[in-house]
Order: C-alpha cells, then structure tokens, then sequence
C-alpha cells in the first residue's frame, strides 16, 4: 500500500509521515521531494522554477514509488504536496492504473494554523509580510505564496480524504489516517518530552539550505 501525505506547505505531511513509519513495522518513507531538489541541483539557478512542471520529475516519481511498491514488502509513505490535478494523474493516478493500493490523505488547517505553524519551523534570513503584518516566516515565501491555491484545491473531491488537523497532535493525525487505510498501528508510548525532540530531529534534519 501507498500512503501519499498532501497537504499545504507547513501542513504536517512530512512529521506524520515519519511517526507512521516509526510505529508502522516494516514501512518505508519515499520521499518525491528529492527527485526534485536533483533535478534543481542539474539545472542552472536561472533556469530553476517550480520541479514539479518537468514532466521529468513527474515520470521520476512515478517510477521510483512504482519501484519501491512492487519489490518492498511493507507500507510505502510520501509526503508530497501536489495541489495540479493534471500532475496528480500523472503520478497517483498512474500509480493506482498500474495496480498498487494506493491511500490518499490531504492534511488541511485553517489558513492561520498553517501561517504559525511556517512561522514555528522557519530557518534562514528573510521577513514575509503576510496579512499588513510582519512574520518571520523564514524561507518560507514559496510556501506562504502558494498557501491559499493549496487550501483551495485540496479541498476538491478529487483530493479526498481530507483530514483537518488544526487540533490534532502529529500521533493523533497518525492515528486517523493508519484507521482510515486499515492499518495495525500501536499506540505511541512517547512521552511529551521525547516526542517533542523527535519532531524537532526530523525537521532539522529536512532543512533545505540551497
């Protein structure tokens, strides 16, 4: 099976995916991102726009979860945000014509609920001005810029199910969507403490410095 996390930038899909694959024996985390930060590193810096408009990416990532879902036997995880129909056809929708079970979910909040939660993981230099207000949503602009277009999309029939988390914990969102697939997870036995700096371990460790 192939759970694809959706949902906003800052919305969660990355910290949900990896407490999946912490309490999910035997799963894996692919991750579409990366074919996208190659394809960015290949290609000169002037040239650079959004990767997931090179029909490149789009054929990578379908074939390396085509990969990973016919040889690895266990749970398939990606977080990935895709908010074009035309290029979740190509890489979910391929994906379920080819066979594999494939479980959609996309994590959505309100609109302040994801504007704090950029704020709290943000790392670099520059200031966005959101809402007349200066917030230091650090290298967070492209998310900031893309927020409201996602919100609305995912929100579309064609993104079902939709999970809104604005008062869930990362467990708790875990919880909901191994339920919703048929999943045997365990119970997190995390304390706040440890959870916390686990949490804090994966986000430091998704930095993106270029």
């Amino acid at each position: 099976m192939l759970l694809w996390i959706n949902g906003p930038f800052g919305g969660g899909k990355t910290q949900s995916a990896y407490e999946l694959r912490r309490r999910l024996p035997g799963s894996v985390v692919c991750d579409p991102e990366h074919v996208g930060f190659g394809l960015h590193r290949m290609t000169p810096p002037h040239l650079r726009g959004d990767f997931q408009d090179l029909p490149a990416w789009r054929q990578g990532v379908f074939e390396v979860l085509d990969l990973a879902l016919s040889r690895h036997d266990g749970t398939v995880i990606a977080p990935m945000t895709v908010v074009e129909p035309a290029y979740f056809r190509e890489t979910v929708g391929r994906l379920r014509e080819r066979g594999h079970e494939v479980r959609h979910f996309a994590l959505l909040a309100e609109r302040d609920t994801v504007l704090r939660r950029l704020r709290e993981r943000g790392f670099g230099h520059a200031l966005r001005v959101v809402a007349g207000k200066d917030a230091p949503l650090r290298r967070q602009s492209f998310a900031v810029a893309k927020l409201d277009l996602c919100l609305e999309r995912l929100r579309g029939e064609e993104f079902a199910e939709q999970l809104w988390t604005d008062h869930l914990t990362v467990p708790q969102v875990a919880d909901r969507i191994a339920a919703s697939a048929g999943l045997p997870l365990p119970p997190s036995t995390e304390s706040a403490l440890r959870g916390r700096l686990h949490r804090t371990w994966i986000g430091v460790k998704h930095i993106r410095f270029d």
